[in-house]
This record gives structure tokens, sequence and C-alpha cells, in this order.
């Protein structure tokens, strides 16, 4: 039986370089990100790192990998998820996670899940919603 949960995350720092391509249009970049969890997941400075496809000056897809360290639920320990997501023109990021197998420490040992988030553009906090169980 899974556990549904919601919450916050903040951007807490964003910095994205160029790895091919052209400005304005189709290019590669890579981006380290640092996140702030608040809710159901709690744990400050997480560590981020995306690959970004534009196809456009604004509109790409990104796959990434979290290191998450804090508390689920008040249980604490580490988890990793990964990210796949899209940019769209209008400046939404839509973006849909899971729980790498076997990633998870301390309480959460045996954690799956999956979840979701849409971030506005220029907002630097978001909504998440995050299913989770605990196998074990």
């Amino acid at each position: 039986m899974s556990t549904q949960l919601t919450g916050t995350f903040t951007f807490a720092q964003w910095d994205e370089k160029p790895v091919a391509g052209a400005d304005g249009g189709a290019r590669i970049a890579h981006a380290a990100v640092t996140n702030d969890y608040a809710g159901g997941i709690s744990a400050a400075g997480t560590s981020c790192e995306y690959t970004i496809a534009y196809t456009s000056e604004t509109v790409g897809t990104f796959v990434g990998y979290e290191f998450i360290d804090g508390t689920l639920d008040g249980r604490t320990g580490s988890f990793v998820i990964e990210q796949r997501g899209a940019f769209r023109a209008d400046g939404s990021i839509d973006c849909a996670f899971t729980v790498l197998s076997d990633s998870a420490t301390g309480e959460l040992r045996g954690l799956t899940g999956a979840g979701s988030f849409t971030a506005q553009g220029g907002r630097p906090t978001s909504p998440y919603s995050f299913d989770y169980a605990l196998e074990g």
C-alpha cells in the first residue's frame, strides 16, 4: 500500500553551462542545481545534476538525478530520484520522478515511489506530490 504526500521545493541555486550547440537553437546544457524541500519531504541543500536538450531558446527536455538527504514523513535517511521532464514555451516546467532502486539509506531503506511537479517560470517555489511505499 502506498502513501501520498505533498509539499514544496525551492530552487536555491541553478548553475547552467552550455555543452554543445548554438545560442537560441538546438543545444545541450548541463545544470547543477540545489533545492530545499519542505512538507512530506524535508531536506535542505539537495544536490541535483541535469542534462538539458533545448530545441529553441526556452523549450527543451531534461533528465537528472537528485540526492536527497533529510526526512520523509519523519523518517531519516537519504535517497536518489531520477527526473525526466520538459521546459514548455509558456515558461512552465513539467517533471515526473521515481526513486532509484536500492538507493535509500537509514530509516528509508526499501523506499520505492514516484512523484511529479509543475513549476511556473520565474517562481522559485513549486508544489510536488509523491506516492511512496517502504518495503521490508
